[in-house]
């Protein structure tokens, strides 16, 4: 039983453990939880579903089975590599990472906390799960998961968009964890979120529903409370699908775009409505004086990405010459299967080899 910030905190550990060795999923990161792995695989998992994640995972490890292995790749492999899993600056931060980890570290996760987060793309929980998880550390790992768990068990109504709460629900976690297998509580409590004290929770399934205030006072299907909201902004955008011989028009996303090193097709943000094949190429010969032959126009793609939800329309032209254009590049087939392309534009472009 442990007293922070003048309240008193506890949970029951035994039952909580029992539950856990009972009920815990069989996942490829638990059976072999070197520090490298437990790295990849909550790298991997940030906003990202566990079912997921598993392929992704199996073939990270078959292609880079060590830091070095990563650290030396080609960043264009990397990506294509994670291609599907989104949130692209996860992998660029992993490989700049693992460079360092070769340059300071001989190719090793440090065990010291201080020098872990010294290392690019490592938060307070990744610092904290690989301590806990890999080295059998005593270090809380607060995640999502643990959040929801602890803001119900504890009834916090504190808001968890600010810093203040959650530096004080980590607080908690590290106070009540055990002297002994630590790492146990901290993988049964991100497992409890993951599968019973979901965003619906399953009070009727939790082991610990008889101690839990969320539970005891009905106001689990309330917590945590968060103030922030972020808005959902739409996207309207005609997509030029551009052929040449056997090469397309594509462009690769700049540093510090949201694509950056992602592969799209040309686009014009267009009105919800958006244009005829007629306009898209007025549009095409004004900005980069590229006459095309209209083809035939694709089936819509959606796709979602941080906080936008964008509605493609491609257009299947070609065109009689190769010119060059600012910001982009003409690649044959060959070479556009070996690099990764932003979720809906590769969409389009498989799309685009189904029916040619």
């Amino acid at each position: 039983m442990h007293i922070l910030l003048g309240f008193m905190y506890s949970i029951d550990f035994k039952r909580l453990k029992e539950w856990f060795l009972a009920e815990k999923r069989s996942l490829p990161w638990r059976h072999h939880p070197s520090p490298y792995a437990v790295w990849v695989s909550e790298v991997m998992l940030q906003q990202t579903q566990v079912s997921v994640v598993i392929p992704y995972f199996h073939r990270w490890m078959q292609r880079f089975p060590s830091i070095a292995s990563l650290a030396e790749a080609d960043l264009d492999e990397i990506i294509k590599l994670w291609e599907g899993l989104g949130y692209y600056s996860r992998a660029r931060s992993l490989h700049q990472a693992a460079q360092y980890v070769v340059n300071h570290h001989q190719g090793q996760l440090p065990s010291n906390e201080e020098e872990l987060k010294k290392i690019k793309g490592l938060g307070p929980y990744t610092v904290g799960a690989i301590l806990s998880f890999a080295f059998r550390q005593r270090a809380a790992a607060v995640d999502g998961n643990v959040i929801r768990v602890l803001s119900r068990y504890f009834e916090i109504k504190e808001d968890f968009a600010k810093n203040k709460t959650v530096n004080n629900l980590r607080k908690i976690a590290l106070e009540i964890l055990p002297e002994d297998e630590a790492w146990i509580q901290n993988e049964a409590l991100i497992e409890l979120g993951a599968t019973i004290c979901k965003k619906k929770p399953k009070c009727m399934e939790c082991p610990l529903r008889s101690s839990c205030k969320g539970y005891r006072n009905s106001t689990a299907q309330q917590l945590p409370f968060k103030s922030t909201k972020v808005e959902t902004s739409y996207l309207y955008r005609a997509v030029p699908i551009i052929i040449f011989d056997n090469k397309l028009l594509v462009k690769r996303g700049q540093k510090g775009e949201i694509m950056s090193d992602l592969h799209e097709f040309p686009y014009f943000e267009t009105p919800p409505l958006g244009w005829s094949y007629q306009r898209l190429q007025e549009e095409m010969f004004l900005q980069w004086s590229l006459e095309t032959q209209y083809i035939k126009e694709l089936p819509q793609v959606k796709h979602s990405f941080t906080r936008y939800q964008a509605s493609l329309k491609p257009v299947l032209f070609h065109s009689s010459y190769e010119r060059p254009i600012t910001d982009h590049t003409w690649l044959t087939h060959e070479t556009l299967m070996q690099l990764a392309f932003s979720s809906g534009h590769r969409r389009i472009f498989m799309d685009l080899n189904l029916k040619t």
